[in-house]
């Protein structure tokens, strides 16, 4: 059967020379090659972001609200379920939003204002505070049309008598939300990650954390778990390459030490500001990283002394892309290290969930089959190289 016969084709059949090494030096070279001439339309330019909103107390009592949003995406119906602009049937009215001048967009906006404002509810103690007033909208020229157009809304508003603390939801419709509390004096702050349309727990006025040291910890395992499992679909894919090669622990223990490692070093590095790239040339190379980990494994059947290494430099690459969802979300100062710690223990329990659930699936019952390779290991890096080309183009050639 010739597809029984795939993987000794790939490495007897190709008119490429005898030796695997040949193909894969050929491979090494094309990679290279398509990153140096890709590299200057490496985009990701319609990536969905959270919004990011910060409270801040005034004098006399008054508070504002300072929120970075992506005004076009709000105004052409596109949420939280979107990753992508262009992943919504409501691309073409983003596009035509996104080309207007300031002044335009925001006659725009000024229909849709009533709604917006309702759309920001903060409820203090019992009583729900009315719906903030519009102080300032601020929008940037158009700029980059491939890049998305950040602005800036300042709502204002009256905190009540007595009030010590409040709590933030933002509508569901307008994707999910950051909001952070500038601290009263010295003081940390505080800031949550919300979705759905959820509320934020209680918050207090002064920017206090009331949040215990176990809770702070708790929640940012859960953040770097679910960047993981489900919204990590990319960094998912690249563990299922690095688990289809070999099944038993020994060679997947390697492999998956050296990716956590490496993407410790660079998390670690990238939020103190050590080392940062921007995500335009961050999130096609972590896709180049996946093409690369599943034609890996058509072209050998164990783990190569240079496989290890390989997976450590792809790590690096995708340690910057976790970095990307603390950078929004931030890092409370006095628990700084505690929180980056609990980040990166919730990304490697997710990666194990998505190892065990592999090997209860298929690696349990058929790594020592004849048959495991070419119906198993083939057919699934194929499928991981073909995923992973095509966010590739997605992230390079189809942003333009």
């Amino acid at each position: 059967m010739k597809f029984l016969c795939l993987s000794d084709g790939l490495k007897n059949n190709w008119k490429f020379g005898e030796s695997p090494r040949r193909i894969k030096q050929i491979f090494h070279s094309l990679m290279a090659t398509a990153c140096l001439m890709l590299l200057p339309c490496l985009l990701m330019a319609h990536e969905i972001r959270p919004a990011i909103a910060t409270f801040a107390m005034q004098p006399k009592g008054d508070y504002s609200i300072t929120i970075s949003l992506n005004l076009e995406a709000i105004l052409s119906g596109i949420g939280a379920e979107h990753e992508d602009t262009d992943d919504s049937p409501n691309a073409e009215r983003y596009n035509n939003l996104r080309e207007l001048p300031p002044n335009d967009l925001r006659s725009a906006f000024q229909p849709f204002e009533t709604e917006f404002l309702e759309g920001v509810t903060l409820r203090f103690g019992d009583d729900i505070a009315e719906s903030p007033q519009l102080g300032q909208l601020t929008i940037p020229e158009i700029g980059d049309l491939e890049l998305a157009r950040i602005s800036e809304v300042v709502l204002t508003g009256v905190v009540p008598y007595g009030a010590e603390s409040f709590v933030w939801q933002w509508k569901e419709a307008f994707g999910s939300s950051v909001i952070r509390v500038l601290p009263q004096g010295e003081g940390d702050g505080v800031s949550f990650w919300l979705q759905n349309g959820d509320p934020s727990e209680p918050i207090s006025l002064a920017g206090i954390d009331q949040r215990t040291r176990l809770e702070q910890f708790l929640d940012y395992i859960i953040i770097g778990f679910e960047h993981i499992v489900p919204k990590g679909l990319d960094h998912i894919l690249f563990v299922i390459g690095i688990f289809l090669l070999s099944t038993h622990w020994k060679p997947l223990l390697t492999q998956v030490t050296a990716f956590t490692i490496a993407h410790s070093i660079t998390l670690g590095l990238s939020i103190y500001e050590i080392v940062q790239l921007p995500s335009n040339i961050v999130e096609p190379l972590i896709a180049a990283s996946i093409v690369y980990v599943g034609i890996e494994n058509l072209f050998t059947q164990k783990l190569q002394k240079w496989r290890a290494a390989v997976v450590f430099a792809f790590g690096l690459l995708h340690g910057l892309g976790f970095a990307s969802v603390l950078f929004e979300i931030g890092l409370p100062r006095d628990a700084f290290l505690e929180g980056l710690l609990a980040f990166n223990i919730g990304v490697e329990l997710g990666q194990l969930a998505v190892i065990i659930v592999a090997f209860a699936l298929i690696g349990f019952w058929g790594r020592n089959r004849e048959w495991y390779r070419p119906w198993v290991i083939v057919p699934g890096s194929l499928v991981v190289s073909i995923v992973g080309g095509w966010w590739f183009l997605e992230r390079t050639i189809l942003a333009s």
